[in-house]
Order: structure tokens, then C-alpha cells, then sequence
């Protein structure tokens, strides 16, 4: 294409006027952004038009097509297992890709987990992880291919080669108000994971309080592109609208949600913990074609747990080693008896981030050993004096803000209450 084909302010005007953008147009503007030649004040006047007047389907498929073109495509053809991933569109307490890549592993599949860091009250996955003495989150492709096929699932932070057009434009997204464009979300999350490689691919569309869409149409629509660019593309794709209005398990934070996902994959952990990643696995397994084993299976024999070790040893990780623990604590207590009715992932995410586990820029240290821990869960009573919250940081004057955080964040209803729980996947797409 030539230098000269279009130009900013033209592709600009279009998408502001209410116009679809041609797929020449997108193939320059990706292309020219990447480069330098168009300008981060330019991108930004185009994502808020692309925010305010959306685009139609064949112009997200498009704009995904010229994201992945920006960069390489990874190949695991030569594998002797298929593959399968997932990518979770963020919540709280959400560590189901630490026990769910080794089981689904454990079950013959291999799994090219490329996760990310934290951003705001939803933990990052490689901040989890980094929380192990000595694992490493950076592999090369070629140390990434061998322990797929060694050991058959692998963690590790995308390399730079993959759509580099949306690191930059995420970044861009980040600090100008268009994070929530459902266009710009859909083609950032399928451009990564199509590049990637993967032949099949789960979608975890988090829906509620905690979550990026906060309700179920919203969810549904951008669970809907989402598959529809996976499937174009040639990947089974299928999608899980799953609630986040309550934070998964017990825990949110780092070392702290490792080893709530140690004891998953011990054949223990928090309930909704154990099912999320158990539906997660069948979906992983049925799009790859390996629907004669049962994950539970493997939970249960300690096959999951002994892949989990293996990957981490392969990242330079001690399995056995002690996790950090955070040097200050505070605990909340009830102050009369109850039943819990409500536990605002929000308010839990927020605590957990102010107290250092999480950062506000993508430059910021996290603490390891930061976190919050609730002892008790939506439908369980209490009395007054017992514990219900446990916060954890390194550094003690950051209690006030989190506890802050908290306020308001949950009710405690009159003992016998009752209490009506929502389900843990609330739709299937794809």
C-alpha cells in the first residue's frame, strides 16, 4: 500500500461522521500507527469516534486482520498434542489460569498461556506468578515451544512481536477514556490470541460489580464479536459469561491467590474456585477434540498438581519454596451477628490494589505478599467478633485507603436470612 493511499485526518472524519471505514483504510491507519506516521493524538481522536459511533462487524474483523498483520504469527503446528487457551476478560480473586493450564495439560492438551500483567483492581496474572522465588515470566519462542511439548503448559508474558500495533494502542486506550469501546476491546483481546497460535480458544467473559462489563448485555455483545473473530479466523472459539459480582475463592492478591490455586490442584480450594475451572477445562477439551477424559479425574490423582510443578521448575521456579508473606495485617471483624448477603468485587478488588497488590501505572512495583482474604463467603453466617476480613500489606499506612475501599462493600443481613445465589456461568456462546 502506499504511503500516501489515505491519510489521519480523512480516516478520522469518516468514523466521526457515523461512516464505515473501508479495509484499505484500516490496513493504512493500523499500519501507519504502528509505525510512527500517524500520531498518538490522531489514534486518539479515532478511538473515541470508533467509542461514540462503534463499528459494524466486518470493520472489527477487519481492524483484528491489520492488528495481527502489524506483527508475527506463532506456530504450533508441529506439536504432538493440540492446543487450547483461555483468556479471562479480568476480575477479582480470578486465578483459575494457574490451576486450569496444568490440569487441562494433565488431560493432553497443551495450553500457550500468554497472560499479562495487572492494571487497576484486576490482579495480573504474571504478578501471581512472579511471586515464586526464582519463575520467570519472559521465554523465548523457542523455549516456549519445548515446554509446551515437554511438559505441556506454559505461562509467560506475550513477546513483543505479537500485534505490536495493540500494545501500543492499548496503552493509548489506557490514558484516554476509550478503554470501554467494545470494537477496540474485541479486536485487542482476538488479535492476540489469533496471532498467538492456539487451534482452540475459551473465552471467560466476566459480567457484574467486579467485572469490566457490568451487565449481561453488554457481556453477551462482546462475548458475540469475540467468537465471530475467532471463528473467522479459524480457531474454535467459544465463550463463558461468568459472574464477577462476588470475587472468586478467598482471596485476592498474589502470593496469596497461589496458593489458593495450589490447593485446587491439591484437590481442595474454595468451591466456586473448584467449578469455574473445572467448566473452563471441559470447554479447553471439547474444543480441542479430547472429550474422552474428565478433568475432575485428574484433580483428584494428583496429575494436574504434578504438571503445575513441572511448569513452574521449567520457568526457573521452586514449586516447594515458602511464598512471601506480607509483614503487617489487619483484621476486620463482624460487629453484630449475621448472614453475609453480599460481597461487592469492586470493593474487594479496590482493598486489594491499595494495599500494594495491585499498580497504577504500568511501570509500578506490586507487593507480593499484599492482599485481602475474606473468611466468609455470600450465604454463610457469622457471629458478631468473627473475622471477616484479613488485609494484608508491607507497608501499614496504606490500611486506611483499603479499608475505605471496603466500606460499603458488603451487608450482613439478620441471622437466618436467606440468601439467593447467582450462578457461576450464567451463558454460554459459540
Amino acid at each position: 500500500m502506499s504511503e500516501h493511499a489515505h491519510d489521519a485526518v480523512e480516516v478520522i472524519t469518516t468514523k466521526r461522521d457515523g461512516a464505515s471505514l473501508s479495509e484499505s483504510q484500516i490496513d493504512w491507519v493500523v499500519d501507519a500507527y504502528t509505525r510512527g506516521a500517524v500520531a498518538d493524538e490522531q489514534m486518539a481522536a479515532l478511538a473515541m469516534a470508533i467509542l461514540l459511533n462503534g463499528m459494524e462487524r466486518r470493520e472489527i474483523s477487519d481492524w483484528t486482520a491489520a492488528m495481527i498483520a502489524s506483527g508475527e504469527r506463532m506456530d504450533f503446528s508441529m506439536l504432538t498434542r493440540p492446543t487450547a487457551d483461555k483468556h479471562s476478560t479480568g476480575g477479582v480473586g480470578d486465578k483459575i489460569t494457574l490451576p486450569l493450564a496444568p490440569l487441562v495439560a494433565a488431560c493432553g492438551v497443551a495450553v500457550p498461556q500468554l497472560s499479562g500483567r495487572g492494571l487497576g483492581h484486576t490482579g495480573g496474572t504474571l504478578d501471581k506468578l512472579e511471586s515464586i522465588p526464582g519463575w520467570r515470566a519472559d521465554l523465548t519462542n523457542a523455549a516456549m515451544l519445548a515446554q509446551l511439548e515437554d511438559v505441556g503448559a506454559v505461562i509467560c508474558a506475550a513477546g513483543d512481536g505479537l500485534a505490536p500495533a495493540d500494545k501500543k494502542l492499548y496503552a493509548l486506550r489506557d490514558v484516554t477514556g476509550t478503554v470501554e469501546a467494545v470494537p477496540l476491546i474485541a479486536s485487542s483481546i482476538m488479535s492476540k490470541k489469533i496471532a498467538e497460535g492456539t487451534g482452540a480458544l475459551v473465552l471467560d467473559v466476566k459480567v457484574g460489580a467486579g467485572a469490566f462489563m457490568k451487565d449481561v448485555d453488554r457481556a453477551r455483545e462482546l462475548a458475540e464479536v469475540m467468537v465471530a473473530l475467532g471463528t473467522d479466523a479459524g480457531v474454535r472459539t467459544v465463550a463463558l459469561l461468568t459472574d464477577m459480582e462476588t470475587p472468586l475463592g478467598r482471596t485476592a492478591g498474589n502470593a496469596i491467590e497461589v496458593a489458593e490455586s495450589v490447593e485446587v490442584l491439591g484437590g481442595g480450594g474454595p468451591a466456586d474456585v473448584v467449578e469455574l475451572t473445572l467448566a473452563l477445562a471441559r470447554e479447553m477439551l471439547t474444543a480441542a477434540g479430547a472429550t474422552d477424559v474428565d478433568p475432575a479425574d485428574k484433580l483428584a490423582d494428583g496429575s494436574a498438581m504434578d504438571v503445575w510443578r513441572r511448569m513452574i521448575a521449567a520457568q526457573g521456579g521452586d514449586p516447594d519454596a515458602e511464598l512471601p508473606v506480607a509483614r503487617e495485617s489487619h483484621v476486620v471483624t463482624a460487629e453484630a451477628a449475621g448472614v453475609l448477603t453480599r460481597l461487592d468485587a469492586m470493593a474487594v478488588g479496590m482493598a486489594a490494589w491499595r494495599l500494594g497488590a495491585g499498580r497504577a501505572r504500568k511501570e509500578d512495583p506490586v507487593q507480593a505478599g499484599a492482599g485481602v482474604r475474606w473468611h466468609v463467603r455470600p450465604g454463610e453466617a457469622v457471629a458478631a467478633g468473627d473475622p471477616l476480613f484479613t488485609l494484608l500489606t508491607d507497608t501499614p499506612e496504606r490500611f486506611d485507603r483499603a479499608l475505605a475501599a471496603l466500606d460499603g462493600g458488603y451487608e450482613i443481613a439478620a441471622p437466618g436470612s436467606s440468601y439467593d445465589p447467582r450462578p457461576l456461568v450464567l451463558d454460554r456462546i459459540g
